[in-house]
């Protein structure tokens, strides 16, 4: 059993390893400079009001303003400061989708993608060309939550004078050049850092809001229902994570029948292995795909002038709006499970390594019976994500939660952000226990090469 002095020993270990200790100390300047870079306001945004703003706890304005804040946690956005990195990585998560898209349905594309790491990179060339278009346009939208008004208590603020020229302009450029300046600082988090650049930015985004949420949550507690209400989110917190880490590592192992073949007295193959299928095939792209289509249609509304009927059918607290989540969860899940897992493929090369699964037939029965598999296990997973990313919206209905500290760490202590985090941390946690493996260090799980955090010898 693995003590707390082991874990502790293991963490000793990390920065005993130079290699490990440069990667760690490039991580930590990248993740500084992307949280000064949140707090850093769009010119032309009055620095007074925005002061106001957030020391009244508003909000921003319009139901629109309130979606994409909580959607910006999901990206690793600064919607809330007004910040040049309010539109974070959204663009290029959308550039990646849809390049992901098109790699599987236009035959060139498809191509590219097989010829390794020369055609990957092209392939994320044209995605960066694709991400700044998709900065201006997303740009123009959440510019305009910024010149609408702000209410606090009977009075309305507006963080955009009415006398300030260009401020779209300057607004579109700064958002777009801090998009751009993002996705380059997630490269070099993915290179020179620990872990996958994009998702760790994410992850810092969500971690970061949460002390400010949960004291803006305890100075407006009244009679102590916020402390209870705390108190709830934690419990909902633990049990999401355990469920999030079950389902991440839960599998559905098919047996795998090795043929034998005999050359003269002996006879080779025959072994019994298991071929493993993720639960959560899709991971939490199925989640981020739907949030941010259920965008647009209000941004289109809005635009038009019909905000009640955005209130009305695009509300998180809507029975519209949580019937088409889970319809889109579910259709995506599918959808993204389809284009990543081939089970003509994976029969094929079990054919020709010589395997078969036992009792079905190798070839076209062997890509049916996965197929089938699939379809039953994504199922499973679509409704883990689901479940998972209604949560905070069912809990802040059920106990009757308010304010933007509580529906905040709602949001981000009991749905889809932990799905992030718990995805990010155990990326993390494998790739540093690979390193301690590789210099003979015993790993988190106990497992090592000999030497141990206590002694340091082997």
């Amino acid at each position: 059993m693995i003590s707390v002095q082991d874990i502790f020993g293991s963490f000793r270990n990390i920065f005993k390893i130079p290699e490990l200790r440069t990667k760690i100390f490039y991580t930590a300047l990248f993740l500084f400079i992307f949280r000064m870079g949140s707090h850093i306001p769009i010119p032309g945004i009055d620095i007074d009001e925005l002061n106001r703003m957030a020391s009244a706890n508003a909000g921003l304005g319009g139901s629109l303003g309130g979606v994409l804040t909580l959607f910006s946690s999901l990206v690793g956005g600064s919607l809330a400061n007004c910040a040049i990195f309010s539109l974070g990585i959204m663009p290029y998560i959308s550039a990646s989708i849809i390049f992901s898209l098109l790699t599987k349905v236009i035959p060139s594309l498809e191509a590219l993608a097989k010829e390794g790491p020369a055609g990957q990179r092209k392939i994320n060339e044209y995605t960066r060309y694709a991400t700044v278009p998709l900065c201006v346009l997303q740009s123009y939208m959440i510019l305009g939550v910024f010149r609408s008004p702000v209410q606090i208590g009977n009075e309305q603020i507006y963080l955009v004078p009415p006398d300030a020229a260009f401020f779209t302009l300057t607004g579109i450029v700064a958002l777009t050049s801090g998009a751009i300046f993002l996705v380059w600082l997630g490269e070099q988090i993915s290179e020179y850092g620990i872990g996958n650049g994009i998702s760790i930015l994410i992850m810092a985004n969500i971690v970061a809001s949460l002390p400010y949420q949960v004291t803006v949550m305890i100075s407006g507690s009244e009679g102590g229902s916020e402390i209870k209400h705390l108190i709830l989110l934690g419990a909902v917190f633990i049990l999401v994570v355990g469920a999030v880490v079950y389902i991440t590592f839960g599998q559905r192992k098919i047996a795998v029948q090795q043929a034998r073949h005999t050359k003269g007295r002996k006879v080779y193959g025959g072994q019994r292995h298991f071929l493993p299928i993720k639960v959560n095939h899709a991971g939490v792209m199925p989640v981020i795909f739907a949030s941010s289509l259920l965008i647009f249609p209000m941004a289109l509304i809005n635009l038009i002038g019909k905000g009640s009927i955005s209130t009305d059918w695009f509300s998180p607290e809507s029975f519209s709006y949580i019937s088409f989540y889970i319809v889109m969860i579910f259709f995506f899940s599918y959808f993204w499970t389809s284009l990543m897992f081939q089970p003509v493929e994976m029969a094929n090369q079990l054919k020709e390594y010589g395997s078969f699964i036992p009792g079905i037939r190798p070839g076209k029965k062997t890509a049916e019976y996965l197929e089938k598999v699939m379809t039953r296990i994504t199922f499973v997973g679509a409704a883990f994500l689901a479940a998972i990313a209604l949560l905070p919206i069912l809990v802040i209905m059920i106990a009757g939660i308010q304010g933007a500290g509580g529906v905040g760490i709602a949001y981000n202590l009991g749905g889809t952000s932990i799905l992030i985090i718990v995805g990010v941390v155990l990326d993390i946690v494998q790739k540093l226990e690979s390193h301690l493996l590789m210099r003979h260090y015993d790993g988190f799980s106990g497992k090592g090469g000999g030497r141990s955090g206590r002694s340091g010898r082997r």
